[in-house]
């Protein structure tokens, strides 16, 4: 795990360096403090989510080709069976199966979310993401908590929302149970 943070983050400074871009300019695209963003960007920490797709777009890669380091080939359709979505994994324990890696130029990110249930995260405040665009969360299992902003839904399987991701959003799995979910976020548009 350590190696593929130490890569990403290779590539991250090599593009960043490679379109004259400081490192106060991603730190604002990230949301995080210039000193987070130098760490982040030397492999000292994971990354989550939020951070590499805020960075992927700003950087106008792919978010496949900042993980991986390929770019996707397939222009037309592309089929991903059970279990073979690009894994990732940027946050404690959930584990995020890109469903669409291989296609080039798509509008959105689709993902298969596991979110592990954790007794300790339930009285606590959810730690909350932002990034340009919008999301549809639709839950396959379990219960998902899910806060946005300062509003409070718990979600069940067949439940889903639609949400402006710019916005402060973050979920847990509830309920007393993991919590498996299908997430798309869908590019922002370019403001003018």
């Amino acid at each position: 795990m350590q190696n593929e943070i130490s890569q990403i983050a290779e590539r991250l400074r090599g593009l960043r360096q490679m379109t004259d871009t400081t490192p106060e300019e991603m730190a604002q695209v990230t949301d995080t403090a210039v000193e987070e963003y130098l760490r982040l960007e030397e492999g000292e920490e994971d990354f989550s989510f939020t951070f590499l797709y805020n960075c992927a777009k700003h950087l106008g890669v792919d978010l496949t080709e900042l993980i991986t380091g390929e770019m996707p080939k397939l222009s037309f359709f592309t089929v991903v069976r059970r279990g073979e979505g690009m894994p990732i994994r940027r946050r404690a324990g959930f584990e995020y199966q890109h469903l669409a890696y291989l296609l080039r130029g798509r509008m959105c990110e689709p993902f298969l979310v596991k979110a592990p249930y954790r007794k300790e995260e339930q009285n606590q405040e959810i730690a909350l993401s932002r990034h340009k665009g919008q999301e549809f969360d639709f839950v396959l299992k379990g219960s998902l908590k899910v806060r946005i902003e300062d509003h409070y839904t718990v979600l069940h399987a067949g439940d889903s929302i639609y949400y402006d991701s710019s916005h402060g959003h973050g979920m847990i799995a509830a309920e007393g149970e993991d919590c498996e979910f299908l997430a798309m976020v869908v590019e922002g548009r370019d403001e003018k």
